[in-house]
């Protein structure tokens, strides 16, 4: 469980993302010059219900680490 950095509280997990005016969503590489090759998962989004903080995060990060 993810605790909110702001108030403490449990956070919601497991919140998709989207972006407004864009079919294409979000994306997360671990290189900022290969778009397509360095491409990791979607990130997931942790809402606080107390205070409404947001946090994005992976799930998998054994991608992040490989060589």
């Amino acid at each position: 469980m993810r605790k909110c950095v702001r108030c403490g509280a449990d956070m919601v997990e497991n919140c998709g993302v989207k972006v407004k005016g864009a079919a294409y969503g979000l994306v997360l590489t671990d290189d900022g010059h290969k778009w397509w090759g360095g491409r990791m998962e979607a990130p997931k989004a942790a809402i606080c219900p107390k205070c409404g903080e947001v946090s994005l995060y992976l799930e998998h990060m054994e991608k992040l680490n490989k060589p």
